[in-house]
C-alpha cells in the first residue's frame, strides 16, 4: 500500500470532520425545495439593500420553469445565461433545472466570435442575457445562429425602487428588443403556473462550464447536480457554516465557485448570499457592513484590493472570520499582511473547473504549514471521500514520494464526467477515473499538499528549472509590491531569462524602481532565479476570476 492510499491527511482533520461521507443523492432543485419548505421566509439573497427569500426564489423560479417549457425548453436542453452577478442568474438556474435543461453560463465579457463558438460546440438554443450585454453583442450571434428563444432582463429590475444607483449599475438600462421576451414580465404572466414536473437524476448535468485548460480549444465541463451538492457539503463541514453565516459572493456566477462555493454553499447551508452585479471593492466592504457578511471563497487578488482600499480603515469588517482562497497560489506574504490588515486569515483551497471547485481544503481555523523549501504556503489537505497523489510529469504512471515534485491527480465524487462532445480530451484528462490536473505540486510526510506551478508555466534558465511562483513570492516580502507576476523570455545565452511585471502600491510608487526589486530578489534566490528584467505597470491583467494571466504577459513579449 502506498503512501497515498494510507492517506496521511487524515491525522490533520479536526475531530468534526469524518473521513469518508457519502454523497448526497439529491439534485440542486431538491435542495431549494427542501429548504423553502423549512424555512421559506429566510432570506436567500441579498442585493444591494434588498432581500430576496428563499420562497420567492423557488415560487419565481417555478413560474420561470413553466415560461421556459411554454416556450419550448426540453429535457436536456441547453441554455445560454450571460449574465453578471444578479438575482436573474439564480432564480433562472433553477427554473432551467425544473424544466429539465442543462445551464452553460458564459463571461459577460466574451465578444461575437467567442459566443458564437460557445453556442455552436454547446448546442443551446435559447439565451438568458442582460440588455446590455444583448445588445451590439449577443444579438448578432443570435440572428446569425437563429438561436430562440432571448430572455432580456437588466440589473436594475430587482434593485430597490428610489434608491441612488450605486457606482457598479450606473451604466445599466432597462430596455425591450423586439422578438425577446422581458424576465419579468414572464414571471407576471406565469405567476400561478407551476411547470411541468421533470424527473432530474443527481448523476445529470447541471452545468457546462467551460474551461480553457492546457490543451485545445474550450472544453464544456459536465457539472452534475451530485458532483455540485457534494462539494457543497464539503463547504459546509468544513467552514462549520450554520445561521447566522452570510456568503460575500466575490465570484463571477459563471465560474465554478461562484456556482458551488456561493450559490451551491448557501442553499446547502440554508443561508443567504450577497450577490452586486459585480466585484468593487468599495462595495464590497460597504455590504460586509451592512449585511454582516461572514464567509467567502475568492482570489487572492479580491483579497490584495480589499486590504489596499482605502475604505477598509472605515468600514467594518469584523465579522469575516471565514476567509478561504483559491485559484492560484497564495503567498506567504500576502496572508499576513491581510491579517494584519483585515483581522482575518486567509484559508487556502484547491481545485478546478473539473472538480467543481474544491479538492483540497483548509478546516476552518487550521493555520496552514509552509513548505521549507519553497517557501509556498500549503493548499490544504485532500478532501474526504477522496485521494489525492503526486505523480511524475513525464507519463503520470510513476507515484512519487513525499517531498518530490510531480503532476497532481485527483479520484473523487468531486471529479466530472467528462467534457461534452469532447471524448478524446475527457480521455486525456480523466485515466482510470483519475484527473489529471496540469498542476506541478508536491505532499509532505504528513498529507499537506503545496502548488508549485502550471506545467505550462515552466521557465528552464541554462538547463534549470524556474517555476514563476518562487520568484513571484520573494517579490511580494518586498513593502512596495502589490501585485506581481512572472514569465520566461528568450534569451541568447540561457534559452530563456526570468522577467517579473509588478504593480507597485500607490504610495510607494515613487520610492522603488526595477534595479531595486532585481537587486532585493538577487539576495534572497539562487542565481538562476533571480529576475534580470522588471517591469512596473500600472495592473498585471487577469482573468474576470482573479487569475494572472501570465500568458497575456508572455504574448506581450512575443512569446
Amino acid at each position: 500500500m502506498s503512501i497515498y492510499d494510507r492517506k496521511p491527511w487524515l491525522k490533520n482533520y479536526p475531530s468534526w470532520i469524518l473521513p469518508n461521507y457519502e454523497v448526497p443523492q439529491e439534485s440542486l432543485v431538491q435542495i431549494l425545495k427542501r429548504v423553502a419548505s423549512r424555512q421559506g421566509s429566510e432570506p436567500a439573497i441579498y442585493y444591494f439593500n434588498r432581500s430576496i427569500s428563499y420562497a420567492e426564489v423557488d415560487k419565481w423560479s417555478d413560474n420561470l420553469a413553466a415560461a421556459l417549457q411554454d416556450l419550448g425548453l426540453q429535457k436536456g436542453d441547453r441554455v445560454v445565461f450571460y449574465m453578471q452577478n444578479i438575482p436573474q442568474f439564480v432564480i433562472a438556474q433553477y427554473a432551467v433545472w425544473k424544466a429539465g435543461g442543462i445551464v452553460v453560463p458564459l463571461n459577460p465579457m466574451f465578444k461575437e466570435k467567442e459566443l458564437e463558438y460557445y453556442f455552436r460546440d454547446s448546442g443551446a438554443k435559447m439565451l438568458i442575457t442582460l440588455g446590455s450585454t444583448y445588445e451590439g453583442v449577443a444579438q448578432k450571434v443570435v440572428e446569425h445562429l437563429n438561436v430562440a428563444p432571448v430572455i432580456t432582463t437588466s440589473g436594475l429590475d430587482f434593485f430597490p425602487l428610489g434608491e441612488p444607483l450605486p457606482k457598479v449599475l450606473q451604466e445599466e438600462q432597462i430596455k425591450r428588443f423586439p422578438g425577446t421576451f422581458d424576465f419579468l414580465d414572464l414571471l407576471k404572466k406565469y405567476e400561478h403556473r407551476p411547470p411541468f414536473p421533470v424527473p432530474l437524476s443527481p448523476q445529470e448535468p447541471a452545468y457546462f462550464t467551460y474551461t480553457s485548460g492546457t490543451t485545445g480549444p474550450p472544453k464544456g465541463a459536465m457539472n452534475t447536480h451530485e458532483n455540485i451538492v457534494f462539494n457543497a457539503m464539503l463547504y459546509t463541514i468544513f467552514l462549520r457554516l450554520d445561521f447566522p453565516d452570510v456568503v460575500l459572493g466575490v465570484a463571477p456566477l459563471f465560474h465554478v465557485t461562484g456556482q458551488v462555493a456561493h450559490l451551491a454553499c448557501a442553499a446547502y447551508a440554508g443561508i443567504p448570499v450577497i450577490l452586486f452585479f459585480r466585484f468593487d471593492p468599495e462595495e464590497a466592504l460597504k455590504l460586509v457592513e451592512q449585511w454582516k457578511a461572514t464567509m467567502t471563497v475568492g482570489s487572492i487578488t479580491v483579497f490584495i484590493s480589499l486590504m489596499n482600499h482605502p475604505d477598509i480603515k472605515k468600514r467594518d469588517f469584523s465579522t469575516m472570520k471565514k476567509v478561504f482562497s483559491g485559484g492560484a497560489p497564495v503567498s506567504p506574504a500576502i496572508v499576513e499582511n491581510f491579517e494584519k490588515t483585515c483581522g482575518a486569515y486567509i484559508h487556502n483551497i484547491y481545485g478546478l473547473t473539473e472538480t467543481n471547485s474544491p479538492s483540497h481544503l483548509t478546516p476552518l481555523g487550521t493555520r496552514l504549514p509552509v513548505d521549507p523549501v519553497t517557501g509556498a504556503l500549503s493548499v490544504g489537505l485532500p478532501a474526504p471521500s477522496t485521494i489525492a497523489k503526486i505523480v511524475d510529469l513525464e507519463k503520470g504512471e510513476e507515484e512519487l514520494p513525499p517531498g518530490e515534485v510531480g503532476e497532481i491527480i485527483i479520484k473523487g465524487p468531486m471529479v466530472i464526467p467528462g467534457y461534452w462532445n469532447k471524448p478524446e480530451e475527457t480521455a486525456h484528462a480523466i485515466r482510470n477515473g483519475w484527473l489529471y490536473t496540469g498542476d506541478v505540486g508536491k505532499m509532505d510526510e504528513n498529507g499537506w499538499f503545496y502548488i508549485v506551478d502550471r506545467k505550462k508555466d515552466l521557465i528552464i534558465v541554462s538547463g534549470y528549472k524556474v517555476w514563476p511562483r518562487d520568484v513571484e513570492d520573494v517579490l511580494y516580502q518586498h513593502p512596495a509590491i502589490k501585485e506581481a507576476a512572472v514569465i520566461g523570455v528568450p534569451d541568447p545565452y540561457r534559452g530563456e531569462t526570468v522577467k517579473a511585471f509588478v504593480a507597485v502600491k500607490e504610495e510607494l510608487k515613487d520610492k522603488v524602481n526595477p534595479e531595486e526589486l532585481i537587486e532585493f530578489c538577487k539576495k534572497r534566490m539562487a542565481a538562476y532565479k533571480y529576475p534580470r528584467l522588471v517591469e512596473i505597470v500600472a495592473e498585471i491583467p487577469k482573468t474576470i476570476t482573479g487569475k494572472f494571466l501570465r500568458r497575456a504577459l508572455r504574448q506581450k513579449e512575443g512569446g
